[in-house]
């Protein structure tokens, strides 16, 4: 994690990711496939942008 990293919200990774349902992310966080993720105090789930990319980047290397 760097100074510049940022907490994403689940609807802003939603959107990065061209529009997903927030249902099939949260089945994807069920299965192990999503990103790392935060779980705040207030139950709100949030992913570090630096994890993000980094989660990104296996699927490129899968693919």
């Amino acid at each position: 994690m760097s100074r510049r990293d940022e907490l994403l919200t689940v609807l802003q990774v939603l959107d990065e990711l061209g529009g997903l349902s927030r249902r099939t992310f949260y089945r994807w966080r069920e299965l192990g496939h999503a990103p790392k993720c935060i779980k705040l105090p207030n139950g709100e789930i949030r992913v570090w942008r630096s994890d993000f990319a980094a989660w990104l980047d296996t699927l490129r290397e899968a693919a």
